[in-house]
């Protein structure tokens, strides 16, 4: 007579029998999302909506509708803070104004003796003159660069992202390529490294030096700092003219394949690079 079944015992199963592992695919990398080709406007705080209309950065857009140059509905706001309703119309100097629909970023090498402005009102030549008719959108030039200086230079008409990159919390780089009417004393180089009092506070850079295989009148210096003139005030400042100024690298940018005077439009991976560089 055959035994009962062992109930505390397993059944045997051959290898056919084990069960399948399962297998857990790889979570997919999100693409990229696109950038924001429009704003919502309701709600949208007045400096804010200005910027986007490809006027300026939203700190400069504070200034002017202080100043009384940006009407609501044909009543002057003087208040950035005002929260802009869908169907208001905004102008601004007399001019009716709406959001860009489509955001654009250039990178510029500056020549000499071009205007950092979007308008000059002595009509000497801006550095929209080299953009011309070939850019439909209205851009606007993130900092300045004195007419003097050349470089690189970013135009664009993303009033949050100009906000970001003028801001000086956010710590963005640029190296310059300085020459001086004369050799660079050590002890100058020394004093420049470890931060020049100035009448306006103290000037702070984040490296400075010879440029290797050139003369002693030849400095690379690099800071973060974004006061008015600074690279020239810090050598002025120590008995020293500067001769040129070139800005050869702007928040990870570079002039690579971009001669003086020509201009390109960021690529999209650049874009991101920018925002996140913030």
């Amino acid at each position: 007579m055959p035994k009962p079944p062992d109930k505390n015992r397993r059944p045997q199963r051959g290898p056919k029998h084990r069960p399948k592992q399962q297998r857990f695919s790889k979570p997919k990398k999100e693409a990229p999302q696109p950038l924001p080709n429009t704003q919502e406007v309701e709600g949208m705080r007045l400096n804010k909506y200005v910027a986007h209309c490809g006027i300026c950065s939203r700190r400069q857009a504070a200034d002017y509708i202080k100043e009384g140059l940006v009407t609501v509905n044909g009543e002057k706001v003087t208040e950035p803070g005002y929260q802009v309703q869908e169907g208001d119309k905004i102008a601004f100097r007399g001019k009716l104004i709406r959001p860009e629909k489509k955001l654009v970023y250039l990178l510029l090498n500056k020549p000499k003796d071009y205007i950092t402005t979007s308008k000059d009102e002595r009509g000497r030549r801006t550095v929209l003159d080299l953009v011309g008719d070939k850019v439909k959108e209205r851009i606007f030039p993130v900092g300045r660069l004195d007419r003097a200086t050349t470089g690189l230079l970013l135009l664009t008409n993303d009033g949050e992202l100009a906000e970001k990159l003028a801001h000086p919390s956010h710590k963005v780089q640029k190296l310059y390529h300085v020459v001086l009417d004369k050799a660079l004393a050590a002890v100058d180089l020394d004093k420049i490294r470890n931060g020049l009092e100035l009448e306006d506070g103290q000037a702070l850079v984040d490296a400075v030096d010879y440029v290797q295989g050139n003369k002693k009148n030849e400095v690379g210096i690099e800071l973060h700092i974004g006061r008015n003139r600074i690279v020239r005030r810090i050598f002025e400042h120590l008995g020293y003219e500067v001769v040129r100024l070139d800005r050869v690298y702007y928040a990870g940018l570079t002039k690579k394949d971009l001669p003086r005077g020509r201009w390109r439009h960021l690529t999209e991976k650049e874009v991101i690079m920018l925002k996140h560089f913030t």
